[in-house]
């Protein structure tokens, strides 16, 4: 699937109306909406040979598998908010395959919790489990809704302009900030003291990257309620999403180029004029839109000598990165259903106390992995077999601190040295483990497995420490009101799941939000129309 132009052998204009930096989804979202609703060319810059970020396949002969997207809420109903918007932007050409009823499975110390689709189905599951709990499991979840429902005036006043922001901007957030400014432990533990309750309901903890003592209950609920309803994934595989936006993008008089990267963005009288590329050359637009993530737009791609941006700089040291990742890429000689092999997710703990597996684990590598997290992309695709007979594949990830790959940030990639290697393969090999005890039938048809680390990370996506989810969402990132879609520098916008929420649908709100901040319009109606 061939998806852009590669820069080197492009001949595109030197003057565009916007240029986005970076293909993700939160780039290509607001391409897409600044052709269709502010009929601008714009000019789509991808470092990557792939566009797509953290949603582009990773291919090996006979084999391929999503590198970030693992399944996607709230997109199995047209009716839904997030379908609505994947469905105007890709025009939709995407189709949704539904996962199985149990999306997610957990196993804590051997106990197994399945987490099935429906929201009365999973309170009922709750109290089964712990029936002497049935109060703080319905405060817990009236909790969730009640802080996605403040959510929507917090994320509004990112896209308005700067004047009613600054009117109206304190009392757009301040409901949304009584959640968001307290731990996800802090507000269960107002419920509960029962911790193994409290393991259970953030056990999806990774789909966001930090435990809860470090987590704000904000991402907590926003990523809980994305999947009361279950799990879906896209037939044809991750890539079809940013296939289907480019072409939508391309017919509004859009270009996207690949192996395009970008050393600077211009500023001329104090605006924005532009971006200079790694080879020299240069691009002009009065718009520039960058997907390339706060840290790297303001630290890396900015002067340093802009004073406007030295408030915003460091605030932004003040809020680490998050989480990094090991991912072993599993292919298997036998088909899916050969193996038996399922959709469902798997979440394997040692203990219910996530912050003190995480913390232990991050002292050292060689204790428990904090978890295993496998998923089975062949599984949950129908298109998978057409494209790949007689195969199939999985994944198994653990965060990992990236502290513990640092020493080897300066190495090349596949020259970095034989005590990295050594590491890789330790790791590889306690992953392979997990798998072969999780999924038996693998064993014996492990055709290809191979290891990513931070500094993969760090090579294709150009995240400083091989983050996978942009700036860790702690309540102090949420309490940050200069961290949204306008900048200090006029004429420059920021887009992606810095502007909003992590992953997938946050990056494709964070470009809505980038959109309608740009065009000073309110493009969410349009969007959610479908």
């Amino acid at each position: 699937m061939l998806v852009g132009t590669p820069y080197k052998q492009a001949k595109p204009e030197g003057r565009w109306d916007a240029i986005v930096i970076g293909s993700g989804i939160g780039g290509l979202t607001a391409a897409v909406l600044l052709g269709r609703q502010g009929g601008k060319r714009v000019l789509v810059l991808e470092r990557h040979y792939e566009p797509g970020g953290f949603t582009h396949t990773f291919r090996r002969p006979g084999f391929e598998w999503d590198v970030g997207l693992h399944y996607i809420g709230q997109v199995q109903d047209r009716r839904e908010q997030v379908r609505r918007a994947f469905d105007h932007v890709t025009g939709g050409e995407v189709k949704w395959q539904l996962m199985p009823e149990v999306y997610d499975r957990i196993e804590i110390a051997g106990q197994r919790f399945d987490f099935t689709a429906g929201l009365e189905r999973f309170r009922s599951d709750l109290k089964a489990w712990f029936p002497g709990e049935a109060r703080a499991i319905d405060r817990y979840l009236a909790a969730v809704r009640a802080c996605n429902r403040m959510s929507g005036l917090y994320y509004a006043e990112k896209a308005v302009p700067g004047p009613i922001a600054a009117v109206a901007g304190g009392l757009m957030r301040t409901l949304f900030l009584k959640w968001a400014r307290r731990t996800t432990r802090e507000v269960l533990e107002g419920m509960t003291q029962n911790q193994e309750l409290i393991g259970v309901l953030t056990a999806q903890w990774g789909d966001y990257g930090l435990p809860p003592a470090e987590s704000s209950f904000a991402i907590h609920a926003t990523i809980a309620e994305h999947y009361f309803g279950g799990g879906s994934y896209p037939v044809g595989g991750a890539g079809v999403i940013a296939a289907a936006m480019a072409g939508r993008m391309e017919q509004n008089g859009g270009q996207l180029l690949t192996s395009a990267e970008v050393a600077h963005i211009l500023i001329e009288n104090g605006r924005a004029a532009g971006v200079r590329m790694a080879d020299g050359r240069e691009f002009r637009a009065p718009l520039v839109m960058s997907d390339a993530g706060a840290a790297n737009t303001f630290e890396r791609l900015l002067p340093r000598d802009l004073p406007a941006l030295d408030r915003l700089r460091a605030q932004l040291r003040g809020i680490a990165a998050s989480t990094a990742h090991v991912s072993l890429y599993v292919g298997l000689s036998k088909n899916t259903e050969e193996l038996g092999l399922q959709g469902t997710n798997l979440w394997i703990y040692p203990g219910f106390d996530h912050d003190a597996n995480a913390k232990r684990f991050a002292r050292d590598l060689d204790t428990a992995f904090p978890f295993v997290y496998l998923s089975f992309p062949s599984a949950k695709d129908p298109d998978f077999a057409r494209r790949h007979p007689g195969k199939s594949t999985l994944e198994a990830i653990v965060m990992v601190p990236y502290a513990a790959f640092a020493r080897w940030t300066e190495t090349r990639w596949k020259r970095r040295g034989e005590q990295y290697d050594a590491l890789k393969e330790k790791l590889a090999a306690r992953l392979r483990e997990a798998v072969e005890r999780q999924v038996p039938s693998a064993v014996g048809h492990i055709e290809h497995a191979e290891l990513s680390t931070p500094l993969s990370t760090r090579h294709f996506m150009n995240y400083e420490r091989g983050e996978i989810y942009g700036l860790a969402s702690t309540p102090a990132r949420y309490t940050m009101r200069s961290l949204g879609a306008r900048t200090p520098v006029p004429g420059l916008y920021l887009t992606g799941q810095d502007v909003t929420a992590l992953g997938v649908a946050g990056a494709l709100f964070g470009g809505v939000v980038a959109a309608s901040a740009a065009l000073k319009k309110n493009l969410f109606s349009a969007v959610l129309r479908g």
